[in-house]
């Protein structure tokens, strides 16, 4: 066991904490959906998203790792002693129970929901936002968050029925990026497409039967003012309502004989086609 003298906050004075120990026990409870939200806490898993998630301010609650992870990352756990994070030391069943991941990496951060009011996110004047309409896939909404924060979308907006964006799984997808961008969670579509076109954003809806051509929007410059991305689920599309409430009706042109793009590859296409535009 490595000393706190060595800048590592230890808690686990009585030995490394186990599947049975209370504080072990009480962030498993945080893979169910119902105890994050009633904790307003959730789990990342893995050095890359603890790393993410330290470096914003008042995020973590609490590191978990086992001593080899611990001295492997001995970097990540001197940050979290440096923020006054209590690092507590865990076998590697105490850690097998905390991830979700079949071969776990040996850390687990509890941390604190992320969530930023619509209006707060609008006020900052993004050039760039996503819109998650009712996706329920877990890995697919991670991956769009992730490919929204590479093309520099400010924030992420998880709309109506969406998955719960600290799902473990959408948190592992977002490989970090849940930590860098704004993530909105509004419960009704309609009224977050009528809050963007208040901000002065242009409302473009994915769909692959819609009227207007991502290239030739590309093309004629149409896609350099501030753009939110409207993106429905891949087995059901958008709603027909927020198709017709925006502004446009995108389809992603598909010049091979593939029968469509998956939602991930449509996300990255249209969001990066923006983002080439605002450069």
């Amino acid at each position: 066991m490595q000393s706190p003298s060595r800048g590592r906050r230890l808690d686990a004075v009585s030995g490394p904490f186990t599947p049975r120990t209370p504080r072990v026990v009480a962030a498993r409870r945080l893979q169910r959906r119902r105890d994050r939200e009633a904790t307003g806490r959730f789990l990342a898993e893995g050095p890359q998203a603890v790393r993410e998630a330290l470096a914003r301010p008042d995020t973590v609650v609490e590191l978990f790792g086992t001593p080899a992870a611990l001295d492997r990352y001995a970097d990540l756990a001197a940050s979290a002693a440096r923020a006054d994070v209590p690092v507590s030391e865990v076998t590697d069943e105490g850690l097998a129970a905390l991830a979700e991941t079949i071969a776990p990496q040996g850390l687990v951060a509890v941390c604190r929901h992320l969530d930023v009011p619509l209006t707060a996110a609008l006020d900052r004047a993004p050039r760039l936002v996503a819109v998650l309409a009712e996706i329920r896939d877990p890995g697919n909404a991670g991956t769009v968050l992730r490919t929204a924060d590479a093309a520099g979308a400010a924030a992420v907006i998880f709309a109506g029925d969406a998955v719960d964006p600290y799902n473990g799984k959408c948190v592992r997808a977002s490989a970090g990026s849940l930590f860098h961008v704004d993530v909105v969670r509004a419960p009704d579509p309609a009224e977050v497409v009528g809050a963007l076109r208040s901000a002065g954003l242009t409302v473009l809806a994915t769909t692959g039967y819609g009227d207007a051509d991502l290239d030739d929007l590309a093309d004629a410059g149409r896609l350099a003012a501030p753009t939110a991305w409207l993106f429905g689920s891949e087995a059901h599309g958008l709603p027909e309502e927020l198709t017709a409430a925006a502004d446009e009706r995108v389809r992603v042109p598909l010049h091979g004989r593939a029968e469509s793009l998956n939602l991930a590859a449509a996300a990255a296409v249209c969001l990066y086609a923006s983002a080439r535009a605002h450069r």
